[in-house]
């Protein structure tokens, strides 16, 4: 097919891009599916819980169902689990939690930021070496008679361009997506921490809903 005859001009280094490919392809489906709101923090959750908590109904089987259940979840249950200790270690709990949720919404990320970073990269190289591969078929008796292979000549540009072009394919979606996915984080982090702040004040009786 013509896709794979463009695969194979573009040399050896079209296999790390393809493989570059295949991996952002993956975190960018696995973050659009983990990154939902309604996976990570629920807009009826805080209702549900202090549903809960004003029946005294939280238990252990409670608590197990909230970690499992989202991010916001594991904050609500550490925060519910040190609700008699004080606003101020409920408050502490929440955010050392909320240290290690918010670095797992960040997985692959760097990864994903990484191959933005190295595939136009990669194109670039495949240039370099396509270029190289052009002048090294211009030998001084080629450029006596005043032409050089044709082929040669035209295999080399073909790589550079090949490449490139690969590269700067791959490159620009990874960034466009790191850049949204990062944003997505951030405005999931912040959701999650008006609705813990609400969870304790209203908890320890500093607002009502």
């Amino acid at each position: 097919t013509i896709v794979l005859e463009i695969f194979q001009s573009g040399g050896l280094l079209m296999w790390p891009l393809l493989i570059c490919s295949i991996i952002a392809l993956a975190i960018i489906a696995e973050r659009f599916w983990s990154l939902q709101k309604r996976n990570v923090a629920p807009a009826e959750l805080l209702q549900q819980v202090l549903d809960h908590e004003k029946a005294n109904r939280v238990s252990d089987d409670l608590l197990k169902l909230l970690v499992k259940s989202s991010p916001l979840g594991r904050l609500f249950a550490v925060g519910l689990v040190n609700r008699d200790h004080g606003r101020e270690i409920m408050k502490e709990a929440i955010e050392e939690e909320g240290n290690t949720v918010v670095h797992e919404l960040d997985r692959y990320l760097n990864t994903l930021g990484t191959i933005a970073a190295i595939t136009p990269l990669l194109g670039l190289l495949g240039t370099v070496i396509g270029m190289i591969q052009v002048f090294t078929s211009i030998t001084p008796e080629v450029m006596s008679q005043g032409i050089g292979d044709p082929t040669v000549l035209a295999a080399g540009i073909s790589k550079a361009l090949i490449t490139t072009a690969a590269g700067l394919s791959i490159g620009i979606p990874a960034l466009m997506f790191h850049r949204y996915f990062k944003g997505k984080v951030h405005s999931l982090t912040v959701e999650m921490e008006q609705q813990s702040v609400k969870l304790v004040e209203i908890i320890q009786g500093d607002r009502e809903y």
